[in-house]
Order: C-alpha cells, then sequence, then structure tokens
C-alpha cells in the first residue's frame, strides 16, 4: 500500500470509527457487540477502499451502507426478536406506526421483499438519517422523484407486514 493511500485510510478510520461505534451502539444492547460489529465495519472499509467509486456515492454513504449490511448480518445471526426504538423514526411520516408496531424480525422480513434501491433508501434515510435531498443528489434523481419513491416504499412496507 502506497504511503498516501495508508495516511488516507487512517484519515478515514479516526474520523468514521467513532461515527460507525455511536451509529451501531445506538441499535445494540452490548457495547462489546457494537465494538465487534464497528471493528468489522471499519475492516471492510479498508479493505474495499481501493475498489471505492466516489462517481457512485459519498464516501459516508458507502461507509454507512457496510454498517447496514453488518447490523443485518448481526441481527440474522442472533434470531431474536427485539422491538425497535421509538426515536429511529423520523417525525412526520407514517414510518413509526411500523416501528411501534412491528418487530425488528418482521420488519427485516418486510425489507428483504423490497428490490435493493427502496430497502437502501429505507434503511439509509431512517437508520443513517441521511436526508431523502441528500440520497437523491447521491442517486441522480429529482427530490420529488425520490419523495414519490419514498412514499411507495413505505405503502409496501404496510402491505407486506400486513398493516
Amino acid at each position: 500500500m502506497m504511503n498516501k493511500d495508508r495516511q488516507t485510510i487512517e484519515r478515514i478510520y479516526e474520523e468514521y470509527y467513532p461515527k460507525i461505534l455511536g451509529y451501531v451502539r445506538s441499535k445494540l444492547s452490548s457495547q462489546q457487540e457494537a465494538e465487534d460489529v464497528s471493528s468489522s465495519v471499519m475492516l471492510k472499509v479498508v479493505k474495499g477502499f481501493p475498489s471505492f467509486d466516489p462517481e457512485k456515492a459519498p464516501l459516508a454513504t458507502w461507509i454507512y451502507t457496510i454498517a447496514r449490511n453488518a447490523l443485518t448480518d448481526h441481527y440474522r445471526g442472533l434470531h431474536i426478536h427485539e422491538e425497535l426504538n421509538e426515536d429511529v423514526a423520523c417525525a412526520g411520516d407514517d414510518f413509526d406506526v411500523i416501528l411501534r408496531e412491528e418487530s425488528l424480525e418482521e420488519l427485516a422480513e418486510a425489507l428483504e421483499k423490497l428490490p435493493q434501491r427502496e430497502r437502501d433508501i429505507i434503511i439509509l434515510h431512517y437508520y443513517s438519517g441521511i436526508s431523502l435531498k441528500e440520497m437523491s443528489a447521491s442517486m441522480g434523481m429529482s427530490y420529488a422523484n425520490m419523495k414519490i419513491i419514498h412514499k411507495k416504499v413505505l405503502s409496501d412496507l404496510r402491505k407486506h407486514m400486513g398493516i
């Protein structure tokens, strides 16, 4: 690895590890599990950095997507039912109803039924806190189109979950 690449990766690690740890910690009940998952995420970031393409997505989006996938894998491995905190949802839409009424496993199953793009929109918006406006810009679509897709995805989730 070249010295410049090494410095870049070190900078990314120093900047994002605390953020990823905080994000993962907010989703897991154990500090040790959060540290394990966060370390796994950062290892994947370091290994995958040579293939990272900033034209496809911003660095933060790429890293949080890796974190989201690591959490999904972690929850799949646990096979437990755990209610999501109500504060995960954003005010002003119906997603908080879904979170209050359904367990994490049921939500995960419903998300799996969605196409990847729609699943990413929900996860990045509600779990990573990325605004619809930011996502629309990074995905190369209009904000109005993103809002329409978001509304449709929430409707699809309700159907899959029988709400």
